[in-house]
């Protein structure tokens, strides 16, 4: 991660913090310095990538209020190998109430600092769909941010998402825990958190690294599990006393009003559903069933709409 990350520490501080590292004693943490350039441009062919962010005032869309939206541009290789880092937006934004006190003390966020502040969606849309349209929005838990942004401006509902924490495979490559903050101390740096500008930065130098076991960035891995055809099946109508059966597949419950029916549902490949069709039908029915089931890419992954 050294290489990734720019510095303005002396030369003394770095052989410093080198000695310590080599004593096999001592784990380093380096502050993210931000950067525009990763990588020189070798002529290969670029997409524009956005890494979003935002800061809320609960968890729940459909009553709880954006106080903070931040976005990152940045350009990248179909091989997910990062090149370029452009300007970010960040803006705050005056909720119809009062900030709840425990969203203050994570991201310092008070109702001071978004006194007569305002996001305009016509504003967003053009950062987002303008001149370096977004080929790919990436957030770290696309499950929340997609659900609050769609709600904001129409413009996040037409374009590919991908989830940089749900889709790599963090674990396989030896972190401990998918949450940001480990995710970076497990790289080797540290920034300033819970503030949405700076997580999307951090987020952005965590997927231009090699990862310690594959080798691969994890834009790569990402991007391999973002192009991933997937079909979502409910267990509609399913019987009560195999709930428990059904979660400890991977199921979820669908019931806070979302589409799709009342029911336990799933995401599966493509390849599997067959299988996994089967596996209702002699597992948890008894019997032959026609279940409803979608297919998913990347368009409608990790939206209400589904």
């Amino acid at each position: 991660m050294k290489a990734l990350l720019a510095t303005d520490a002396s030369p003394d501080h770095e052989a410093m913090a080198d000695a310590l590292h080599a004593t096999g004693r001592y784990r380093i943490l380096r502050r993210l310095v931000p950067r525009s350039e990763l990588l020189s441009d070798d002529g290969s062919p670029k997409r524009n990538g956005l890494l979003v962010d935002v800061e809320t005032t609960g968890l729940d869309p459909s009553h709880d209020e954006i106080i903070e939206l931040a976005m990152v541009p940045f350009t990248y290789g179909l091989d997910g190998r990062i090149f370029r880092i452009g300007e970010a937006f960040d803006r705050l934004r005056q909720p119809a109430g009062p900030i709840p006190a425990a969203v203050t003390a994570l991201t310092g966020i008070n109702d001071e600092a978004v006194a007569g502040k305002h996001i305009e969606p016509a504003e967003v849309a053009a950062f987002t769909d303008g001149a370096t349209a977004a080929d790919l929005v990436i957030a770290h838990n696309a499950a929340f941010d997609r659900r609050f942004l769609e709600r904001f401006s129409d413009v996040f509902a037409h374009k590919a998402w991908a989830c940089s924490m749900s889709q790599v495979d963090w674990a396989g490559e030896g972190f401990e825990g998918t949450k940001l903050g480990y995710l970076a101390m497990g790289a080797g740096f540290f920034y300033d958190r819970h503030r949405a500008v700076s997580d999307c930065l951090a987020t952005i130098e965590l997927l231009a690294a090699p990862l310690p076991k594959s080798g691969r960035t994890g834009l790569n891995l990402l991007l391999q599990e973002a192009r991933r055809p997937t079909c979502r099946i409910w267990a509609e109508n399913s019987p009560f006393a195999v709930k428990d059966r059904l979660k400890r597949r991977g199921y979820r419950w669908n019931g806070d009003g979302g589409a799709g029916p009342k029911a336990w549902y799933v995401d599966v490949d493509d390849g599997a559903v067959e299988q996994e069709l089967a596996y209702l039908r002699e597992e948890i029915y008894g019997c032959e069933v026609a279940l409803p089931r979608r297919p998913i890419t990347a368009y409608d992954r990790f939206s209400d709409r589904i």
